[in-house]
């Protein structure tokens, strides 16, 4: 636990100290966020603010990972899904940037990235570290043998959810304050794994320190991208981050429960199903604007107000999650 408070604290103060001089950067090379015209009107003042502030989060996070982890190759297998997920977004925020427009890559191309990152990632928890595909089933402790179709349900899974954390990150520190309640949910999980591990021969004290040093990035990235945001995370921060939780959720048997874990997540990405399929099958819609976020907005509510229910609702549906995990 020491080590992993470490790596959180080291994180923390890394990124702490090395925002200024990163937002200073991404100011100079004019990386500034392009802000959709169909989105709430008060978010057009938010024009030319940073962007990809990920990498402030994921410098102190990897750096801290190096300096406290053990170097196993399931830490190092989340780190990859982190980086990965992240250089997607990097890439999509550079076309972004780059063609000064509000689109980076086109849905087919991110989606098919992210299914070879799902698949490989998958391939190498199931076949190298022995994770298996069954699921465990909350509560009931049952184990649901899926095989061959682990890799397909969790691949959609991993993909969505990965989605539904960028589809939240639309309000300043919004994203990223429930990250850092995920993640530090997922520390204290892997810390339970410790004497009664998921995954035989995994490693979870290090697993721990890999979660520590991602939710103090996170919580220092929040000093800057706190209302109103000096930076925002842009698809480099919020699919890495995406990547991460997910990548936690798979190696600690939690797939199901992470529908509770990360629960705004999932509301957030079903706002927008839901709202996309009544407007297609009876031309209505459900809510004022999705994701669910902007709905709030839209009825008036101050975007303070927005984030800090979004944060409370968070934290107790973290909090049953990790409840349900000691049943």
């Amino acid at each position: 636990m020491k080590t992993a408070m470490f790596a959180l604290l080291t994180a923390l103060l890394i990124g702490i100290l090395s925002g200024p001089f990163i937002i200073i950067l991404l100011r100079r090379l004019k990386f500034g966020q392009t802000i959709r015209a169909e989105g709430p009107k008060r978010h057009l003042q938010k024009a030319g603010t940073p962007t990809m502030g990920g990498i402030i989060f994921l410098a102190a996070s990897t750096i801290a990972i190096l300096i406290w982890g053990d170097g196993s190759r399931e830490l190092m297998l989340v780190l990859f899904a982190t980086l990965f997920y992240g250089l997607i977004g990097f890439v999509d925020d550079g076309i972004i940037i780059m063609l000064k427009r509000s689109l980076g890559l086109t849905a087919k191309q991110k989606l098919a990235f992210q299914f070879l990152l799902a698949f490989f990632f998958l391939y190498i928890a199931c076949h190298v570290l022995g994770r298996g595909t069954h699921l465990i089933v909350p509560v009931l402790g049952m184990e649901w043998e899926l095989g061959i179709f682990y890799y397909l349900f969790i691949s959609l899974f991993m993909v969505f959810m990965v989605n539904a954390v960028n589809l939240t990150d639309g309000l300043d520190g919004l994203a990223g304050g429930i990250s850092f309640l995920v993640l530090l949910t997922y520390l204290i999980i892997c810390l339970l794994s410790i004497n009664h591990p998921p995954v035989e021969g995994l490693n979870y004290n290090d697993l721990a320190v890999g979660a520590g040093a991602l939710a103090g990035g996170i919580l220092a990235f929040l000093f800057f991208n706190r209302y109103p945001a000096k930076v925002f995370m842009g698809d480099t921060g919020s699919l890495a981050l995406g990547g991460a939780v997910m990548a936690f959720a798979i190696l600690t048997k939690t797939e199901i429960l992470f529908i509770l874990i990360g629960g705004v997540y999932f509301l957030e990405a079903l706002s927008v199903v839901i709202q996309v399929a009544s407007f297609r099958l009876t031309g209505k819609r459900v809510f004022k604007m999705s994701p669910l976020h902007h709905h709030f907005e839209m009825c008036g509510w101050p975007e303070t107000r927005v984030v800090a229910l979004f944060w409370v609702f968070a934290a107790i549906l973290a909090g049953l999650g990790l409840l349900l995990t000691l049943l």
